[in-house]
């Protein structure tokens, strides 16, 4: 079978890279918001230790978050999560919670279940997480 056209493969590494980058916003604002419930609060270096990269890491993808309006950032202060932000980190978590249920309901163990859905609640469609939301009952709170 010949290759595809160039324009075609380039096409599909953009919507890859995108996707990769949807990722990764989703996984920081998630993060900050759980810092903020943990601790008050969410630094750099926090997050940094949180998500397992350099400090430098962190200033390049929160600068990129406070591009599009998800954060707001001064020097010296802690990463703050804008409306849009709040609204997306609570989105990713109401997916992270469903697509983790569905695994634990499926009889996946909890501690691999909670690694699967890290990966999982990116790659699925609204129409699979609200399947999977049908098929496994709410996860339970903590007492």
């Amino acid at each position: 079978m010949p290759p595809k056209p160039p324009s075609d493969q380039s096409a599909r590494f953009r919507s890859t890279r995108a996707a990769h980058r949807d990722e990764t916003a989703e996984d920081y604002v998630e993060a900050i918001m759980q810092l903020q419930a943990e601790r008050g609060e969410a630094r750099v270096k926090d997050l940094s230790a949180f998500m397992g990269v350099s400090h430098v890491t962190v200033t390049r993808i929160v600068s990129r978050l406070a591009k599009v309006g998800l954060v707001a950032t001064k020097p010296y202060k802690p990463i703050t999560l804008t409306p849009a932000g709040r609204r997306l980190a609570a989105w990713v978590r109401k997916r992270h919670d469903i697509v983790l249920s569905f695994l634990i309901h499926l009889g996946v163990p909890p501690r691999q279940a909670e690694i699967d859905a890290e990966g999982i609640e990116h790659h699925v469609s609204d129409a699979t997480i609200r399947a999977m939301q049908k098929a496994a009952p709410p996860p339970e709170s903590p007492p």
